[in-house]
């Protein structure tokens, strides 16, 4: 069992649980020293992690009420809020076999989207508990390290110094030291401006851009990209905690605008509204999470958009100092704030030491020397012991990089990977398998991003699929092909801004897996309206199974059988409402609902009965 939190002050734990038909299991300070790990960030900035194993197991389908004391002080005292209303503690329950799961993607704060984690608390408070869904599954952008709104970086910039962090000093930018860019140098909406214009860059850029000068800032909303430690976990305690924001807003409200032209001022104005809304959310937020099992992956966005997209990419922003040290901040605040929870015993205690080190003495060599070990560390994915297994896929670090262009779209995973992953899933009957990038996307979709990759400029659509790299696709269909594959794979993806649901067949001369291609997209993003309309419709119709398009652009023999959502057009098969996905699987593991919780209050079901299949 693992608790992740984070504290303003070094903390004595101690833990009570108590299962509902049971009798209370106390554990002090002394049973729980060995699992107990505390990274100091700063004066008022501590992580905790409790990763426990207990002598003996803790009843299932049953709600186990817990009180986590902090130095003695009782939940009451420290996070008021925490519970629901009609309960005495905040509680959870173990459910190893899943038959129900929630999952989401892309939470842009500043998005005018309503945030879709609000409706899984609002599941959770309207369910009785024994009916909860087994666990909460993020797949990708959790913050948008690239992406982030001026008054949210100004929020940042409020919240520092009251944290207490370390400076860090700044290598090859004009601003020397953290401390000075969040207080009298913070570039709001021009930091693409910080990278140095020498030849190297220059050439280097201009070859692997397209002109664009910026080796890392490659998305059109980076004028504001974190690049500080300091920021990325400022940011990661905004998005999380209503807490910060009570430090924040201490005074009675926002902080002071910076100077801005009156375009500029009337956006800052319309984020900062969107924002308040956000914020005013945030307590139901940090009551699900604390109520809910909660496994999470990366994506780019929770380090920068497009990251390792391409082998070119990779050796323009490693081999600079700066842009190196900017991705690295946010893989490390990734590594503090969501991978260590999801498989604690993947870091070991020399990892963390070394972490701690970095935390006290920021900028120094011995920061560059982790993060460089961070860039070659492989042990993102994990495996989670539910029935059926949950597998978490890494298509970030292990790509399969181009072996015809340096320009051309990395594989989401090189074969060593692919192979790892057969090699687990042998034996097993069912799998959940997660891939923040859709495994099974929308070919229409997939074919314009081809064109763009084959004219050299996969960045300017994120030419990033499973398809887009045929030794990585070949080796993933032939895992699925492998006789001792599991029987039903059920496919979470996120990080299309849409979602969708397809059935895939493989044909061949004995029967294949059931394949369930389920993606859910966004928590609090949209795909632009319009456009994913016309898409769905030519996809309909440049792609059915009668078209010749269809036949001379089939990938393998496979009858894919795209299933609508129930409030659907005619025609439309992808469902753009920012939510959170909630699927319920049969005893075999295969799905059985497949529904989408809508930020707005709807509910939308997908229809799964096989209407129209389509050959590739």
């Amino acid at each position: 069992m693992t608790f992740w939190l984070a504290t303003d002050a070094p903390v004595r734990l101690d833990l009570t649980l108590t299962p509902q038909d049971g009798a209370a299991i106390r554990l002090s300070q002394d049973h729980l020293k060995a699992g107990h790990t505390e990274l100091k960030a700063g004066a008022k900035l501590y992580f905790q992690l409790l990763d426990i194993h207990l002598p003996t197991a803790l009843p299932t389908q049953q709600p186990i009420y817990y009180q986590l004391l902090l130095n003695g002080e009782r939940w009451q005292q420290w996070a008021p809020d925490l519970c629901f209303a009609d309960q005495p503690e905040p509680f959870f329950v173990l459910q190893p076999d899943v038959r129900q799961l929630l999952h989401g993607s892309c939470r842009k704060p500043h998005h005018p989207a309503a945030d879709g984690l609000l409706q899984v608390e609002q599941l959770l408070a309207e369910t009785a508990p024994e009916q909860w869904p087994a666990l909460l599954m993020l797949s990708g952008d959790q913050i948008y390290a690239d992406d982030v709104a001026t008054p949210m970086l100004v929020a940042i910039h409020q919240l520092l110094p009251q944290l207490g962090l370390p400076d860090e000093a700044l290598p090859c930018s004009e601003v020397a030291s953290a401390g000075a860019l969040h207080q009298q140098q913070p570039y709001y909406l021009k930091r693409e401006a910080l990278l140095p214009d020498n030849k190297l860059s220059r050439d280097m850029v201009t070859k692997v851009f397209g002109g664009v000068r910026k080796p890392v800032f490659t998305s059109d909303s980076a004028h504001n990209h974190l690049i500080s430690l300091g920021e990325v976990l400022a940011m990661y305690l905004l998005v999380w905690s209503p807490q910060p924001w009570q430090q924040v807003l201490a005074s009675g409200g926002w902080p002071a605008a910076p100077e801005l032209d009156a375009q500029l001022q009337q956006q800052y104005q319309q984020q900062q509204q969107i924002l308040q809304q956000f914020v005013d959310g945030l307590p139901r937020v940090r009551r699900a999470l604390a109520h809910l099992p909660v496994a999470m992956i990366f994506d780019d966005h929770d380090i920068t958009d497009d990251w390792n997209l391409t082998a070119a990419w990779e050796q323009a922003a490693y081999n600079h100092d700066f842009s190196a040290r900017i991705i690295g901040n946010a893989l490390l605040g990734y590594l503090m704030c969501q991978g260590w929870g999801n498989c604690p015993e993947a870091f070991s205690a020399d990892l963390l030491q070394q972490v701690q080190q970095v935390l006290a003495q920021p900028g120094q060599d011995l920061h560059d020397k982790l993060l460089q070990q961070l860039f070659r560390f492989n042990q993102w994915q994990y495996q989670w012991p539910t029935e059926p297994p949950l597998l978490v896929l890494d298509t970030r670090t292990q790509r399969w990089r181009s072996e015809r262009s340096l320009e051309s779209p990395s594989g989401l995973m090189d074969w060593e990977a692919i192979t790892d992953l057969q090699q687990r899933l042998l034996g097993l009957e069912a799998v959940i398998l997660v891939s923040p990038a859709p495994i099974f996307g929308v070919k229409l979709i997939e074919s314009i991003q081809r064109v763009f990759a084959w004219c050299g400029k996969p960045l300017l659509v994120d030419a990033e699929n499973w398809m887009a790299h045929p030794g990585a696709a070949h080796a993933m269909l032939n895992l699925f092909r492998h006789p001792k594959t599991p029987r039903h794979f059920v496919i979470l993806s996120g990080d299309v801004h849409y979602s969708f649901v397809y059935d895939i067949r493989l044909r061949g001369k004995r029967r294949g897996p059931d394949l369930w291609q389920i993606t859910s997209s966004g928590l609090k993003n949209e795909f632009p309206k319009k456009l994913l309309d016309v898409f769905d419709r030519l996809n309909r119709w440049l792609y059915s199974p009668r078209s010749p398009l269809n036949w001379f652009t089939r990938r393998r023999r496979m009858q894919v059988i795209p299933h609508k959502p129930e409030t659907a057009d005619p025609g439309e098969r992808l469902l753009n409402a920012s939510g959170v996905g909630l699927v319920t699987l049969n005893a075999d593991g295969s799905p059985r609902e497949v529904m989408q919780l809508c930020a707005d209050g709807r509910k939308i079901r997908f229809v799964l009965r096989e209407e129209e299949g389509r050959w590739e």
